[in-house]
């Protein structure tokens, strides 16, 4: 079998001609397309998500959205992509069916730590327009400041003008932090340059969504028998991706032609942001430690059962909706419900159960604190966190002992041990951990009756005994 690339795809694309592809293809020359998006962090997500939107701009006919894919350090990726002339195929799942879909914007592959001359002289380019990042929070340092400002410098020496930079990773106020990183970096050495880059250069804030498993040998092997090609790079997603960008570019007529491709070109994205955190990644988490203290492998098996899907459902629309503001909300919620019940994702709980130490306190505790002083109710919240102490004894109810990856499982699961007959005393000592409920939650009292309430009932009946009393009159 031949593999993926821009000969093969010539001939699928020919073979289309006489009869229709049940694959979708590029409509575009690729040819006649050129770098103008360099994007930081090569990866699954990339390529699930803005790649396919910077393709869908390719197929309206606007040439300029081609893409320099860079690996920051691992090469096998971007050797794997270059060896395919970028190309690869994408499996695109909802509930009701699968589709395939080559997607042709990533026109270049490189290495950031390999090939950093290509790396700058690519942000240097008179072609190149906008600067895309999906590199993890933890990558928001000296050396990823160091390679824009590098990449920066040389194209204000050239004469050209700046660039549209953004941020698409789950940082909070991402543009304006990265921003500050690259003008303090340049100002070390260059106080001009820092000034240029704060001025000339757009640097958005973004929120992105979509749910990219880690691509797996059944991806490749559906994608050989889909294409009649071997391709290497193969991967799935969800039907459902959004992308929120807020309305700062370098060129104003980019914002038109992004929404054109779907893309949600907003004045503020921070409501759209914080619906995700609490609506998405706070049910995510609920359900992860459901899932794992019931023995549940997946996220869609859990909002299979019917008692989970109504938990989950009143935690968005009773809790977490009255303190949002984005536009359109009881259609976001159905729009995760659904997503959720895809079983084509088998997104694992024990894998966003990872954490949960860490994103606790961006995804619950504000909203705990909000309900609390509003005197509103805080039961599915209560009996969340309940769970999660529930979780942390290491062992699902069918006595299935599983590992906690936390940067404070040990000593979490040491706590909850300790106090395993004591469910007052595993109360006061893990909403102890400030870190997690801050200094004000474990001194509430109501709060603090109302998660001893749930983590007795858990302890006596069983998780799917506390869901039930949570909406007995179903």
């Amino acid at each position: 079998m031949q593999p993926l690339n821009q000969a093969t795809l010539m001939q699928l694309t020919d073979s289309a001609l006489v009869t229709p592809s049940p694959v979708q293809l590029p409509r575009y020359r690729r040819t006649d397309a050129h770098v103008g998006v360099v994007h930081l962090g090569l990866g699954a997500f990339h390529r699930a998500h803005q790649a396919m939107v910077f393709d869908a701009l390719l197929q309206r006919g606007d040439p300029r959205w081609g893409v320099l894919g860079v690996a920051m350090r691992t090469t096998e990726l971007a050797d794997a992509l270059a060896a395919q002339d970028g190309l690869y195929a994408v499996q695109v799942a909802s509930r009701e069916a699968l589709r395939w879909q080559v997607v042709g914007a990533v026109l270049q592959a490189c290495v950031a730590a390999r090939e950093s001359a290509q790396v700058v002289a690519a942000m240097a380019a008179p072609g190149t327009r906008w600067v895309t990042l999906t590199v993890t929070e933890k990558g928001y340092g000296p050396a990823l400041a160091a390679l824009l400002v590098q990449g920066l410098a040389a194209r204000r020496a050239a004469g050209l003008g700046g660039l549209t930079i953004a941020s698409c990773d789950n940082l909070s106020d991402n543009g304006r932090k990265l921003q500050q990183l690259c003008v303090d970096a340049a100002a070390q050495n260059d106080a001009a340059l820092a000034q240029w880059i704060d001025t000339a250069c757009a640097f958005p804030n973004s929120m992105v969504d979509r749910i990219v498993p880690a691509a797996t040998a059944q991806h490749r092997s559906d994608a050989a028998k889909a294409l009649g090609l071997v391709d290497a790079c193969a991967l799935g997603t969800e039907e459902f991706w959004e992308w929120v960008i807020e309305r700062r570019f370098v060129d104003d007529e980019d914002g038109d032609a992004l929404a054109a491709a779907g893309v949600h070109v907003v004045e503020d994205v921070k409501p759209f942001e914080e619906a995700k955190l609490r609506m998405l990644n706070g049910s995510h988490t609920a359900i992860a430690l459901i899932g794992a203290v019931l023995g549940l492998p997946t996220v869609a098996d859990c909002i299979a059962r019917p008692a989970i899907h109504r938990f989950v459902h009143g935690f968005m629309t009773d809790v977490m909706m009255p303190q949002l503001q984005r536009p359109g909300l009881p259609a976001y919620r159905d729009a995760l419900l659904a997503r959720f019940a895809n079983p084509e994702l088998r997104h694992k709980v024990h894998q966003i159960a990872t954490d949960s130490s860490l994103k606790i306190p961006l995804r619950w505790t504000a909203t705990v604190q909000a309900r609390l002083l509003a005197g509103a109710s805080v039961e599915p919240l209560a009996l969340a966190t309940a769970v999660w102490m529930r979780y942390l004894l290491g062992a699902d109810e069918q006595g299935q002992a599983y590992a906690i990856s936390d940067p404070l499982g040990e000593t979490l699961q040491a706590t909850a041990q300790q106090h395993r007959g004591d469910v007052p005393g595993t109360v006061r000592a893990l909403l102890a951990v400030t870190s997690i409920w801050g200094e004000v939650l474990p001194h509430d009292a109501r709060w603090t009756a109302r998660v001893e309430h749930w983590l007795q009932v858990i302890r006596r009946q069983g998780v799917a005994a506390a869901l039930a009393q949570l909406h007995p009159s179903d």
